[in-house]
């Protein structure tokens, strides 16, 4: 029954990416605070007195709860939902967002990507909510999108 365990995964990928996703933004914009939020792209700038150990304490702490946030959304939406994950793909999953977002969240690595890409002038538009925001957050759903194609793959097998 290859149809059905393909459909089978397919509908588990996109209950679990929905989970994924509504996870992701509450740890985004309810969880994080606003200490994080401020501190996780510091870089060592003596001018403004920040300093890249703190951005990277920050960034950690914040991922940490995003992918803890995650985690705990996928487990009891799965159990809810009869989907089978396993530990091993969980882990890899969560590996994925969580490396992803940390480099994201430090900023500096999406502004080059951005100015590389041709992109630099949309990462400018609007200020700290505008380009930069979205092109960040577009990273963080494209991440998403592998992390559970880890997880839905392991469905029904």
């Amino acid at each position: 029954m290859k149809t059905r365990c393909t459909a089978t995964r397919a509908a588990a990928f996109a209950a679990l990416y929905a989970l994924t996703r509504a996870a992701g933004d509450v740890a985004d914009h309810w969880i994080q605070t606003d200490g994080q939020a401020t501190t996780k792209g510091h870089t060592d700038d003596p001018e403004k007195g920040t300093t890249a150990a703190a951005g990277r304490r920050a960034c950690m702490a914040h991922v940490a709860s995003y992918v803890g946030t995650q985690a705990a959304a996928v487990a009891a939406g799965a159990r809810l939902l009869g989907i089978r994950i396993t530990p091993a793909r969980a882990a890899a999953a969560l590996v994925v967002s969580a490396a992803t977002h940390y480099v994201a969240d430090r900023r500096e690595p999406v502004r080059r990507l951005a100015d590389a890409t041709g992109k630099g002038a949309f990462y400018r538009l609007g200020g700290p909510l505008g380009g930069a925001y979205l092109l960040d957050q577009s990273i963080h759903h494209g991440a998403e999108v592998v992390a559970v194609a880890i997880l839905a793959a392991g469905v029904d097998r």
